[in-house]
C-alpha cells in the first residue's frame, strides 16, 4: 500500500501534490489537471483529480473558474469511463465543508472494496 507522508496543512494539493514534494503515480497531467492514485487509498482503486490552479471547493466555483473546471471534469469523465470499464463499477465523489480535509477542490474516482474508513 500506498503510504502518505505526514502532512498538517489544509491544501496537500498545492503545497505537495502539484509541485511534486512526494512521488505520485500519475495517470493524467496537462497544464490544467492532475491526476493520480491516491497516496492513501480509501478504496482497491482511487484515483484523485484536482485543477492545478487553486479552486476552495466545489461550491466556490465561479465564473473565472470555467476553463479549469470543465478541463478536470473532462478528465474526470474519462478516468470514470476507464474505470468502470476495467473494474465493471465505478464511483465518482467529492468532498464539502468539514469532510473535506484539503481546502483545494478534487473529485475522487474509486472502485472495488473499501480498503479503510
Amino acid at each position: 500500500m500506498r503510504s502518505e507522508p505526514i502532512y498538517d496543512g489544509d491544501d496537500f494539493y498545492c503545497d505537495v501534490a502539484i509541485p511534486r514534494a512526494v512521488p505520485l503515480e500519475v495517470v493524467h497531467e496537462d497544464d490544467l489537471v492532475l491526476a493520480y492514485h491516491h497516496t492513501r487509498p480509501f478504496w482497491q482503486v482511487h484515483l484523485v483529480a484536482v485543477p492545478k490552479r487553486h479552486i476552495a471547493s466545489f461550491t466556490t466555483i465561479g465564473a473565472t473558474d470555467e476553463a479549469d473546471v470543465r478541463a478536470l471534469l473532462a478528465v474526470v469523465r474519462r478516468l470514470a469511463r476507464e474505470v468502470e470499464d476495467e473494474h465493471g463499477a465505478a464511483a465518482v465523489l467529492t468532498n464539502l465543508g468539514a469532510y473535506q480535509d484539503s481546502k483545494h477542490l478534487h473529485v475522487h474516482v474509486h472502485s472495488g472494496a473499501q480498503l479503510r474508513v
